[in-house]
């Protein structure tokens, strides 16, 4: 009788939990999010906006196209200049109709901003927006 319990102490002992499945499914959801976020993509230059107390909170989806003050227009941290405006913005239109938003620095010439408004219509933009700050109350 002594080596039956014997055994059955061993099997008792050697009793888990297999983790590998829940790992694989942790996994698995891991990259279903990464690949579904959206991810903002910045101008990458630094502009002065002016304030407004008009100011919403736009879709994040967007175009950012930032005009600087010294009439630089940018485009995901490199300078596409007027000219690349309206080739940028109907190859990102293609894929879906998302807003334009356009930094303007506060210093930057009117002139070159209803220019740049004006590109963007041009390439078939339905909305055109200007980024600015929310005053502090």
């Amino acid at each position: 009788m002594g080596r039956f319990r014997q055994a059955a102490m061993d099997e008792g002992n050697e009793a888990g939990i297999d983790i590998s499945p829940l790992m694989d499914c942790v996994f698995i959801l891991l990259i279903f999010f990464i690949v579904t976020t959206t991810f903002v993509e910045e101008t990458g230059v630094e502009v002065d906006k002016p304030q407004a107390a008009s100011s919403v909170q736009q879709e994040k989806n967007s175009i950012l196209i930032a005009l600087t003050e010294k009439g630089e227009v940018v485009y995901g941290g490199r300078e596409i200049g007027f000219s690349g405006i309206r080739p940028l913005v109907k190859r990102m239109l293609q894929k879906e109709e998302i807003p334009v938003i356009i930094q303007a620095d506060t210093a930057a010439p009117s002139g070159m901003l209803v220019r740049v408004i004006d590109e963007a219509k041009l390439a078939g933009a339905e909305t055109v927006s200007l980024s600015t700050l929310k005053p502090a109350s």
